[in-house]
């Protein structure tokens, strides 16, 4: 039997367990959106957070963002230093490897060092949702390069820091239950999440023998700025919570697996979504 030296002693108890610990969130700066929940909860627990944004035009700002005078990565890292953490905001091109690579060095140059890195950044739906004989093949080309090549790219400068740095780390996808089952007229996100899904399975067996664990989280339907305004009644019949889920949730799910709670959970893509997958 292997030695369990490594194991975290339990009971553990601490209402900040990552105090320490940097964390780096793609794709943060929505206000309703996985990533600032994310980003949030990581704080609370602890961790200093790197938080990254598209620049985008305020203009383009849904109408809560534009009424509360949201500055995007700017209002989350406001929230992250109220929470009594650090913050570093950096709008980030994910589809540019170099600029990811600079990301993690200023993460570890700004804070000294960085341990959990949480892969959320995406392409706006929309135009991606239609029929494979209709879907612009720019569009589908998109969607893949954000969520696919952003995510590689940044796990595999995560991954490199992580591993110089020898103390173990988390990384946590952000996928979708698209990622586990296909529907009609998605055939550009569910290429995507199923790449996501893929490549955290294999991450996860390479780098789990140097304490590093990899897991995707896949949410349901998630009120998100990116859904606009959706009438979710008729949206959740087929979900047995019969509610949509928020992104509190999902950024509660991710600040644990980022925890030395859940150091034993590598390698799962772990749906968040009321029931509606319960097949895998």
């Amino acid at each position: 039997m292997a030695s369990n030296e490594a194991a975290p002693q339990f009971p553990y108890v601490s209402a900040t367990p990552l105090i320490g610990k940097v964390a780096i969130v793609t794709g943060a700066g929505r206000h309703r959106g996985i990533g600032r929940a994310s980003a949030l909860v990581l704080a609370r627990l602890g961790a200093d957070v790197a938080i990254t944004g598209t620049g985008r035009d305020p203009a383009n700002y849904p109408d809560d963002e534009k009424e509360m005078g949201w500055r995007d990565i700017e209002s989350v890292a406001d929230e992250i230093t109220g929470l009594g953490r650090r913050a570093l905001p950096l709008v980030v091109d994910v589809t540019d490897p170099v600029a990811v690579d600079e990301l993690v060095a200023s993460a570890v140059s700004e804070f000294g060092r960085a341990d959990i890195l949480v892969n959320n950044a995406a392409a706006p739906m929309g135009e991606d949702r239609a029929p494979i004989t209709d879907v612009d093949r720019d569009v589908f080309r998109r969607v893949i390069e954000v969520k696919v090549l952003g995510s590689f790219y940044a796990a595999q400068a995560m991954a490199r820091h992580l591993l110089k740095q020898d103390e173990g780390g988390s990384i946590v996808m952000i996928s979708s239950i698209a990622g586990k089952k296909g529907s009609p007229n998605t055939a550009a996100y569910n290429a995507a999440n199923f790449a996501v899904n893929g490549m955290t399975q294999s991450l996860a067996r390479e780098l789990g023998p140097n304490g590093i664990t990899v897991n995707a989280v896949c949410p349901g339907l998630i009120p998100t700025a990116r859904w606009g305004d959706v009438d979710w009644s008729a949206r959740v019949a087929n979900i047995p919570a019969r509610r949509p889920g928020t992104f509190e949730e999902v950024g509660e799910l991710v600040g644990y697996l980022c925890t030395p709670l859940a150091s034993y959970i590598n390698g799962q893509a772990i749906n968040i979504d009321g029931g509606m997958v319960t097949e895998h």
